[in-house]
């Protein structure tokens, strides 16, 4: 099946800023920048005939691209819900519903192998009576109420929403209800006739970074324009938001302002003034019924303690703000250890950590003056797990997903309590490939500076020794995020089955070892990031898992700068790299879109001290044409207003420019994600698993 061309581009919202190319200068694809400008678009379109023709129209790429859409639309895949009253709500994509159907059914039926789902909002048949591309963003209920809530929307999968009021009685939008247009919008209720609401109020209302600078109170009946203003942060801030806990006997209002991507303010509005919060700046404070919880990520000395980076720390919030400055401790990190993020139940938290980067959930519950601690069962050795409360206000029920790279996604529901019980099992995915004889296992390899970098292996337990087995390497190494292995039923259809081999690398910049690790590779530390990842590549030639023809690389966004990077620094040490919806020009991202929001993590290129570091870490401006370079494929898409799709695209013309061997494709929507519905993520996913195939095969 070929997809369609950019059809329907007239049909795009593209934001002012990113219309309009800048000045030339010394860059000669700055044009390509104009995101639905028709010079551009030409362009794209010639480089996605391209593709296609390569990788669309080889053999195997229809049986693989159906085999792919046959997994993303099973219906024998885990209906994940939440509980919104009495009712378990799920959001539902197959084949007969490519955009997707919010439907609800009781406790009692979803325990059953076949339960009777009612739709609430089908969202192919609102697309089609509205004309519009809506993909599906969720919902935001009024609680405890249960019965009003904000639908957002979004054209063609963009960050930027639509957002409309919704009655779940009436199964319909409220008329005259609260309806927000096209923006980047932050929206929570205060109470059924109340929101606060930032987002785009006109010229000068947007920091730099694309996002509302100011937050406002908005009575229902009132117009937006008059809704008075409640907090305005500096346009050289990330974002600005408020929101009301809604927790009976709990209610309060927050504003938060986001001052950088890793520092914060979060202010309690009270009595009509704003009282700041007191912890470091580059520290989260949230609160769950009585308490305060702070996590840190540089050191914190309070209440004559100093509580570590990577720490999470609580205290009785009402006494804290009459001046008590004592803190529980809940977690502490070890070199190996990290957390991961904590949920409440209505009695206990639910703690989620990383064990040498192996899942972990423990249960904290108070009692005697004290906070005691147990782990919780059903995690499995290798593997992810996830948990979050069926309703944090009224009980301390709890839904844990797991998995493993060789077990499928498991859905169990269980009972938080000081001694917890094996959870229940819900649901099983099934087996989507065959992992016979997959063996998972996890390494060690030594950076350049003596770091011991963890990765996990995935592959045919028995392979030959001598470097022939095709191995695809995947790596993130950015804003804290560690990866996990779990169940990827894509990646083992197109590639595991084959008798092939995953790995994952856990390298500075991730979240695996806390602050710490991620610190390590922040700013002009950030070839860290790429050390460790060669390292592990190094490790995998030299342990003869695989070898520089038979190595492979992937990754998406920050790790689109990764493997970008190693494109234009290892060419000899790889033979095939997918580089998606990534970061390429580091001269120019903080002028493009959210790029400015990143500066806390890559530096500021307008500064000379920091662009003579950023520039090293530019693939953009590190490409030699005399030099030879592995085969490359680059995919973004047009609706992608996180990440401009211009670096793609300016990255795929200097190199065409240079004779090199590149493939582009470009969707036209699928926002950050690349893909807006299963048909067209199946078909991006076969063009990389395709060229893959092509390239690292014997």
């Amino acid at each position: 099946m070929k997809l369609p061309l950019l059809l329907g581009l007239a049909m795009l919202t593209i934001p002012a800023s990113a219309q309009t190319p800048a000045p030339a200068g010394d860059d000669p694809y700055l044009w390509l920048e104009d995101v639905a400008g028709d010079t551009p678009l030409a362009w794209v379109r010639e480089r996605n005939a391209e593709s296609v023709k390569s990788l669309a129209e080889a053999a195997g790429f229809p049986a693989l691209e159906q085999r792919i859409l046959s997994i993303l639309d099973s219906k024998e895949k885990i209906p994940f819900i939440s509980r919104i009253g009495d009712r378990s709500y799920n959001f539902w994509r197959d084949a007969a519903n490519p955009k997707g159907v919010w439907r609800r059914t009781t406790l009692e039926e979803y325990r059953g192998p076949e339960p009777h789902w009612e739709t609430v909002i089908d969202v192919d048949a609102l697309a089609k009576a509205e004309g519009e591309n809506w993909v599906w963003h969720g919902a935001t209920v009024l609680e405890p109420g249960d019965r009003l809530c904000l639908v957002s929307l979004s054209r063609g999968g963009a960050d930027a929403d639509v957002i409309r009021e919704y009655d779940l009685d009436r199964k319909a939008f409220v008329d005259g209800g609260f309806t927000l247009p096209e923006a980047k919008t932050s929206v929570a209720w205060r109470d059924s006739d109340g929101l606060f609401v930032a987002t785009d109020f006109g010229p000068g209302s947007l920091t730099t970074s694309g996002y509302p600078r100011t937050v406002r109170e908005w009575t229902r009946g009132t117009p937006l324009t008059s809704a008075p203003l409640i907090y305005e942060g500096k346009t050289a801030d990330m974002a600005v938001s408020a929101y009301r806990d809604l927790t009976p006997g709990f209610e309060r209002d927050f504003v938060s302002r986001q001052i950088t991507f890793w520092t914060n303010e979060l202010f309690l509005r009270r009595d009509g003034r704003l009282v700041k919060i007191e912890k470091p700046d580059d520290a989260n404070a949230s609160v769950h019924r009585e308490w305060l919880l702070v996590e840190l990520r540089t050191p914190w000395t309070i209440g004559g303690k100093t509580h570590p980076a990577g720490a999470l720390v609580a205290t009785d919030f009402e006494k804290f703000l009459g001046g008590d400055r004592s803190f529980h401790v809940l977690f502490e990190p070890t070199p190996r250890t990290s957390l991961v993020g904590w949920v409440g139940t209505r009695h206990h938290l639910l703690l989620s950590t990383l064990d040498n980067v192996r899942s972990r959930v423990s249960v904290l519950s108070f009692g005697g003056g004290t906070w005691h601690q147990a782990p919780l069962p059903g995690v499995p050795e290798f593997g992810t797990a996830t948990v979050s409360p069926v309703d944090e206000i009224e009980s301390d029920d709890y839904f844990l997903v797991t998995s493993s790279p060789t077990e499928p996604s498991t859905l169990a529901m269980g009972l938080a309590a000081a001694t917890p019980r094996e959870p229940e099992r819900l649901k099983q995915t099934p087996a989507f490939f065959d992992a016979t004889g997959v063996l998972v296992s996890q390494h060690e390899a030594v950076s350049k500076d003596g770091t011991r970098v963890p990765y996990f292996q995935i592959g045919p337990a028995n392979m030959p020794a001598d470097g022939s087995t095709p191995t695809l390497l995947y790596g993130y190494g950015g804003f804290e995020i560690p990866l996990v292995p779990g169940y990827s039923p894509v990646t083992g259809a197109a590639w595991l089955e084959k008798k092939r081999v995953y790995v994952i690398a856990n390298i500075r910049g991730g979240g695996e070892f806390g602050p710490a690790w991620h610190q390590a590779a922040l700013k002009e530390k950030r070839p860290r990031a790429y050390e460790d990842f060669i390292a592990v590549a190094e490790d995998l030639v030299a342990r003869q898992v695989t070898s520089p023809a038979r190595l492979g690389i992937m990754g998406g966004s920050n790790g689109g700068l990764l493997v970008g990077n190693m494109y234009a620094m290892r060419p000899d040490l790889f033979k095939a790299v997918v580089c998606q919806v990534p970061l390429l020009d580091m001269q120019r991202f903080h002028k493009l879109l959210a790029g400015a929001s990143w500066m806390g993590e890559y530096g500021n290129p307008d500064v000379p001290e920091e662009w003579a570091f950023i520039k090293s870490f530019s693939p953009y401006h590190n490409l030699d044409k005399d030099r030879a370079y592995p085969s490359l494929l680059i995919t973004t898409s047009t609706r992608d207003d996180r990440v401009h799709p211009g670096h793609a695209r300016k990255m795929t013309a200097r190199l065409l420019e240079y004779g090199k061997r590149v493939l582009y494709y470009e969707n036209i929507e699928g926002g950050h994600g690349g893909a807006a519905d299963n048909r067209q993520k199946a078909f991006m996913d076969a063009l990389g698993w395709t060229f893959l195939d092509h390239e690292l095969r014997p």
